[in-house]
């Protein structure tokens, strides 16, 4: 099964993290992906993603309007977006995938 790793932060770290997590995954999960996603949230970091979650994934969302650590990320294909877009267009994000519009890190 195809996975897809990803982290979802923003600076107030409440709804709308967790809003996008969600989205990410259940828009996975109709792409036929496997997602983790972590969330840096208000009370932290939740669902951390291991060297091993992202040694395994097809690639990389970064949902974010707040700083993110990137170095984990480093040789794996990769979308940066902001939060809102994880929420509103998540379509958008896999369709790119789809299409191998992404970078490397």
């Amino acid at each position: 099964m195809k996975k897809v790793v990803g982290v979802c932060a923003c600076p107030a770290g409440i709804a709308h993290t967790y809003l996008a997590a969600e989205n990410l995954e259940n828009v996975a999960k109709q792409n036929g992906y496997e997602a983790k996603i972590e969330t840096n949230g208000s009370s932290g970091v939740e669902n951390p993603l291991t060297e091993e979650d992202i040694s395994e994934a097809d690639f990389v969302v970064v949902a974010a309007d707040t700083r993110v650590e990137m170095e984990r990320f480093r040789g794996k294909k990769l979308i940066e977006v902001s939060v809102t877009d994880a929420i509103r267009k998540a379509d958008y994000i896999f369709n790119e995938a789809k299409q191998n519009n992404l970078s490397e890190y």
